[in-house]
């Protein structure tokens, strides 16, 4: 009993962290960012391309061969809402399916690129430089060059096997969902900062530190991008811009530790400042 109630506790204390972090508006950040960014999507448009090709195939077949066995499950707990929780259901499979697929083979090297471009334009040259090349034109443009680390593997079969577990939840409709999220995007959330980890030298403990000073924050970024991420068709271009949200929101952390003002949430929610931003020519990902 004292074990279930401090799992409650614990629970509520950090998605009440959740909320009141702010950190939930990063991936909204990274929506915007992309947008008035063209060169971000320039840069991306072929990966895109063949990703959503992949993905409108894989949730096309789900929807043909799983959805309404799914129905006739999800009638057990949702009764008249069943036909709605199936298919969050189904958009959940398929985005396991893709991620399996994409992020395996075609994604991991296109986030990090982007990832560094982003922080490249807020003004992190020497967090960059630790781990990838970057050349100067005499305009003050500078180009992202070539990875001198591997790409992060930043899937798992745990947080496969977590996320895969958890599907069912969606079955109950609106508190399950929003517990589904909550509970992936409790581990979903650090890896998004996988690769800002590795640009500062973290090992494993000092990840695991990170992390866990800022639990309720990774959380409500995760949820909010893991929503983003089963939209139908579109959740892969969303796994891009809560990159770039990662990366703004790893360029204020790195703006707070040096003593900067901060235009994160925890100085101004909603607020997104680009009149600094650093020039950044990015070579097309084929």
């Amino acid at each position: 009993m004292d074990v279930l109630q401090r799992t409650i506790i614990s629970s509520i204390t950090i998605v009440k962290d959740a909320i009141l972090s702010g950190a939930w508006i990063y991936p909204i950040h990274g929506v915007v960012y992309f947008i008035s960014h063209p060169s971000l999507y320039r840069s991306v448009q072929p990966v895109l391309t063949k990703c959503l090709l992949i993905s409108a195939g894989i949730t096309a077949g789900m929807f043909v061969f799983t959805y309404l066995p799914q129905v006739a499950f999800c009638a057990i707990f949702s009764g008249p809402l069943a036909f709605a929780a199936a298919g969050i259901m189904v958009l959940g499979e398929s985005y396991a399916l893709v991620v399996m697929v994409t992020k395996m083979f075609i994604l991991e090297d296109a986030q990090d690129k982007i990832f560094d471009a982003v922080l490249l334009q807020q003004g992190h040259e020497a967090l960059v430089s630790s781990a990838r090349r970057i050349k100067s034109g005499r305009s003050g443009i500078k180009t992202i060059g070539r990875s001198v680390t591997k790409p992060l593997n930043r899937f798992t079969k745990d947080g496969l096997i977590r996320y895969l577990i958890s599907l069912p939840l969606n079955s109950i409709p609106i508190v399950g969902t929003i517990v589904f999220l909550f509970y992936n995007g409790l581990k979903a959330g650090p890896r998004y900062h996988s690769r800002y980890f590795q640009l500062k030298g973290l090992d494993a403990q000092e990840r695991e530190t990170a992390v866990q000073g800022k639990r309720g924050a990774y959380t409500a970024f995760g949820a909010i991008a893991l929503a983003l991420d089963l939209v139908p068709i579109a959740g892969l271009v969303f796994s891009f811009t809560s990159t770039i949200g990662a990366a703004l929101w790893a360029s204020d952390l790195e703006k707070k530790n040096r003593g900067e003002v901060s235009n994160g949430p925890e100085a101004d929610p909603g607020k997104l400042d680009t009149r600094s931003e650093v020039p950044v020519d990015i070579e097309t990902m084929w």
